[in-house]
């Protein structure tokens, strides 16, 4: 056995104390048992080996990928334990610790500055821009996450499991929205399995664009990207809920307090959310989220320190 097959097969867990009276019942995936601490290691895995199967990604060829950080983490461990040499675009937005554990996995950092800090349109594109000049060098490989169908894929398995982990018992699937692969990945698996699902999609307050508002910046990292992503599939989606980042920061400490439940800001998000849709619901329904990634990767911001 290598590393990439630890990769999945999560652990799902219920929510005891953060829920309140009267609401459904809230799963959680704890997705940081996946080696590098995050949900992505799945679409790393898929995207490197059908670039792999497709002939598109050669022995000493290099990737080349800009990110927030936990997909650079989850493409440098993949490269790693293949071989291949990565170069990463990501900024100072982003934890420190995220740039750390890709350096730390071989990845060589290109860092763009961000506007004091916070997650921008701007930022995105920037990142984008600079990853596609490291693109054009000879054997090199772009990932282009926001563009890239075969990322989806990767988060088939992940509908596969919640389906059978909860026993076909889920009545909905509430998930925040970064490029949309996993939302639409575990959307399809489950829509197919029970068309009468719902899958609610988690986006940032101040950036809520999907829901028709301005783009602006927010502290979750990860997600929202100031406009709706390539791989978004709105048909797929029942309903968009918007979470302020301090509502999701509250909840990160709440979990971690009264769950035991470590966790990044995007997954204070998803339970924000979840526990509106639960109150709806009722007694007698499930709802499913995800705890995206390990709060181990955000100990130096201003969601643990000090609190």
């Amino acid at each position: 056995m290598n590393v990439l097959q630890a990769i999945g097969n999560t652990s799902l867990v219920r929510l005891r104390k953060v829920v309140p009276p009267g609401c459904a019942e809230i799963f959680v995936k704890l997705e940081w048992e996946n080696p590098t601490g995050s949900m992505k290691d799945r679409m790393a895995q898929a995207v490197i080996s059908r670039a792999e199967e497709g002939g598109q990604l050669k022995p000493g060829d290099t990737v080349v990928e800009y990110t927030g950080g936990s997909t650079g983490t989850s493409l440098a461990l993949v490269c790693a334990a293949k071989g291949y040499r990565i170069r990463i675009v990501t900024s100072d937005a982003f934890s420190r610790e995220k740039r750390d554990h890709m350096a730390a996995l071989g990845a060589e950092l290109t860092l763009v500055a961000s506007e004091g800090g916070l997650t921008t349109k701007k930022l995105i594109l920037d990142m984008i821009e600079a990853a596609r000049a490291l693109s054009r060098e000879p054997r090199t490989y772009w990932i282009d996450q926001l563009n890239n169908h075969d990322s989806v894929a990767g988060y088939h398995a992940l509908g596969e499991e919640i389906w059978s982990q909860t026993g076909g018992k889920v009545d909905a699937f509430v998930h925040c929205v970064g490029t949309a692969a996993s939302s639409r990945g575990v959307a399809t698996v489950l829509k197919r399995r029970k068309s009468g699902v719902r899958i609610v999609a988690v986006e940032p307050a101040e950036s809520s664009v999907l829901l028709g508002g301005p783009a602006g910046p927010h502290k979750i990292e990860g997600v929202g990207i100031g406009y709706a992503p390539p791989l978004w599939e709105p048909a797929l989606v029942d309903e968009i809920l918007p979470v302020r980042t301090n509502d999701a920061k509250e909840m990160v400490r709440r979990l971690a307090r009264e769950e035991a439940l470590f966790v990044g800001t995007s997954s204070g998000a998803n339970v924000a959310a979840a526990i509106e849709v639960a109150r709806r619901l009722g007694p007698g329904a499930t709802v499913v989220t995800l705890m995206a990634d390990s709060g181990l990767k955000y100990l130096s911001t201003d969601v643990y320190r000090g609190k």
